[in-house]
């Protein structure tokens, strides 16, 4: 059951997405994808269909919260980790009413970023037919 976990990464800070493709590196967590708004966030976990995203709440042209909103309507599945700063309770709060089943807070630390990310995908796997 060692299937690889396929991950996109939603944050407009380019730097932000690459420390959390650098903390994937060496695991099971497969990156297939990045996004900078929730608009392309939306087009590319539709066309990918990862598992898990993980969802920088506070963005341009699109939020997280509206692009969570978006994504499950069509993929209802698809587990989504908000990603807020300590400052954020209310729109952490707002996050999980929209659908993400957890989140993280900024500044990240890699184990709780893991954990978050194999707990979702194990809440989420279910054996299917081919």
């Amino acid at each position: 059951m060692n299937m690889g976990i396929k991950l996109v990464i939603v944050d407009d800070a380019p730097f932000i997405r690459e420390v959390l493709r650098h903390i994937f590196e060496m695991t099971e967590i497969e990156v297939v994808g990045e996004a900078q708004d929730g608009t392309e966030a939306v087009s590319i976990v539709g066309r990918l269909r990862p598992q898990i995203v993980l969802m920088d709440i506070v963005m341009p042209k699109m939020s997280g919260i509206e692009a969570t909103i978006e994504i499950l309507k069509d993929l209802p599945d698809t587990k989504i980790i908000a990603c807020s700063t300590l400052d954020q309770n209310n729109m952490v709060m707002r996050a999980l009413e929209s659908g993400c089943c957890n989140y993280i807070s900024k500044p990240f630390k890699s184990e709780e970023v893991l954990a978050a990310v194999r707990s979702a995908a194990e809440a989420g796997h279910k054996e299917v037919g081919p």
